[in-house]
C-alpha cells in the first residue's frame, strides 16, 4: 500500500509543495489540516504526520501523534533552547525525523562542513550567512542555526561564541567567535554559506535553492524512511546514510 500522510500546514507554501510531491512521488495525503483545525480527525487514515506549519503547534503534533502510535516529520524551526529539549524527549517516543532543512543539497553542505570545521584550526575565522525571503517570522533560519551548531561541535565551543552581526566599536575579531548574519527580502527560498577564512586564503561552501519542491520531496523521502525505524529522533543525515 502507498504511504499515507496527515500534512499539518497544509494551506501554507510548503503545504502546498508537500501536495504537489505527494503526486510526483506516489504518495497518498490522508489528512490536509491548518492550524486551528482538528488534527486527530486526520490521523486515523495516516501513517505520518508531516509538520511544517508553526513551532507554536509543534507540541500538540507530538502529543498527539504519540498517543496515536504515529510516526513523524517534523520542519519547523523557531523553538527556545530549553522549549526543543523538552520536545525532543517528547519526539523520541516515536519514530521521528526533525530537520530545519530537508534538502539533499543542504544536508550534504552539513557534511562538508563538519570535514571542514575538523580539519580548519582556529586560524580559519567561521562565519555563516543566510538568507531568506521577506515572510520568513525568524532567524536565523533552522538551517543556518544547525551549521552553527556543527562548527561549535567541532570546534569544542558553546554558544557563548556566537556574534549574532556586528555593530559599532567591537573590536578585533576573536579565534573562538562564529558569526552568524540573516538576510531577509524579496522571494529567495533560501540561500546558505559558510565561510572559513585564514591570513591569505578563503573557503566558501554555498547552498542555494530556487524550487521549494526540493524540500518537500525530501521530506516525503523522510517520510518514507521513517515508518520503518523503531521510536527515535532522527535527522536527514540518518535518511540519507551520510552519518
Amino acid at each position: 500500500m502507498p504511504l499515507s500522510i496527515l500534512i499539518n500546514g497544509s494551506r501554507g507554501r510548503m503545504g502546498h509543495a508537500l501536495a504537489d510531491a505527494a503526486k510526483e512521488m506516489g504518495v497518498t495525503i490522508g489528512g490536509a489540516v491548518d492550524l486551528g483545525d482538528d488534527i486527530a480527525a486526520g490521523l486515523a487514515h495516516s501513517d505520518v504526520v508531516v509538520d511544517f506549519s508553526s513551532h507554536q503547534a509543534t507540541r500538540s503534533v507530538l502529543e498527539l501523534a504519540v498517543a496515536n502510535h504515529r510516526a513523524v516529520v517534523l520542519g519547523t524551526t523557531g523553538h527556545a533552547a530549553e522549549e526543543k529539549k523538552q520536545l525532543l524527549a517528547l519526539a523520541a517516543h516515536v519514530p521521528c525525523v526533525w530537520a530545519g532543512n530537508f534538502s539533499v543539497g543542504v544536508n550534504l553542505l552539513f557534511a562538508l562542513t563538519r570535514r571542514a570545521a575538523n580539519v580548519l584550526g582556529s586560524d580559519y575565522d567561521a562565519e555563516v550567512v543566510e538568507m531568506h525571503h521577506r515572510f520568513k517570522k525568524d532567524a536565523p533560519s533552522g538551517t543556518a542555526a544547525r551549521l552553527l551548531e556543527i562548527i561549535l561541535e567541532e570546534r569544542n565551543l558553546t554558544a557563548s561564541a556566537l556574534r549574532h552581526g556586528r555593530e559599532g566599536i567591537v573590536g578585533e575579531r576573536t579565534p573562538t567567535e562564529v558569526g552568524i548574519h540573516a538576510l531577509r527580502g524579496g522571494d529567495v527560498v533560501g540561500d546558505h554559506t559558510v565561510l572559513f577564512a585564514a591570513l591569505g586564503e578563503r573557503i566558501e561552501l554555498t547552498h542555494k535553492a530556487s524550487d521549494r519542491g526540493i524540500f518537500a520531496r525530501g521530506a516525503l523521502r523522510a517520510a518514507q524512511w521513517v515508518v520503518h525505524q523503531k521510536p527515535g529522533v532522527y535527522d536527514m543525515q540518518d535518511v540519507l546514510g551520510l552519518k
